[in-house]
């Protein structure tokens, strides 16, 4: 019942009210990240949602569009202006979800919404993941976000979408808080982790080039 019923209002109801809440917040960050990435505060793209449909998720932009000479983009770690790096360090980033709880495409505990590209690279058993809304945060987000394994990642995607219920998701939260409280997990410039995306990971062709963490290995020639 909590799973199809009351989860769905608990979202809707909770996500307005924060909405009304840190209303001012969203105001003097938006303002901030206004100016930071020239007048560019938000990031959309588009996300794989319940059942992989698709829609736009929303979230505040903490990396602006710098390039270099050649009109390439310049690194993460270049990108990331000091208000930015401020916001994810605190989670801030994810605030403008508020809006995709409150239209439905997502809840505030589910696995998070990866790349579409992702979706062919899914085995059956991972598809499961998206049986359920995506949502702000997750089982997997409070047992490790960016420093697990991706195959550790999506298992505890699964077993959330399979075994989902209201102790679960009290659980979630009471993690959730103090992880943010602690900046706990967060990778501030994920890309210098050294960490490959799913779907080069599981690319046939890079078959033996990664470990079992991801990462590339340097083979010395001489």
């Amino acid at each position: 019942m909590y799973k199809y019923f009351f989860k769905n209002i608990i979202d809707f109801i909770g996500s307005f009210v924060l909405l009304l809440v840190v209303s001012p917040l969203l105001i003097v960050v938006t303002i901030a990240l206004f100016f930071a990435n020239n007048g560019k505060p938000f990031f959309i793209q588009e996300r794989p949602g319940k059942n992989e449909k698709i829609f736009k998720i929303v979230k505040f932009k903490t990396m602006n569009d710098n390039k270099d000479i050649d009109g390439n983009l310049l690194s993460d770690k270049e990108r990331l202006t000091k208000i930015g790096k401020f916001v994810r360090k605190t989670s801030l980033d994810e605030l403008p979800q508020l809006f995709n709880i409150v239209k439905g495409d997502m809840s505030f505990l589910g696995p998070r919404p990866l790349l579409v590209k992702y979706l062919p690279y899914y085995n059956d058993f991972e598809r499961k993941r998206h049986n359920v809304r995506p949502g702000i945060t997750g089982l997997a987000q409070v047992n490790g976000r960016n420093l697990i394994l991706w195959e550790d990642r999506i298992r505890l995607d699964v077993e959330y979408a399979e075994n989902l219920t209201f102790l679960m998701d009290l659980k979630i939260i009471k993690k959730t808080i103090v992880n943010v409280l602690n900046s706990k997990d967060v990778a501030v410039v994920p890309s210098e982790m050294g960490r490959v995306t799913l779907d080069v990971r599981r690319d046939p062709k890079n078959k033996g080039i990664y470990d079992d963490n991801g990462i590339k290995i340097i083979k010395d020639d001489n």
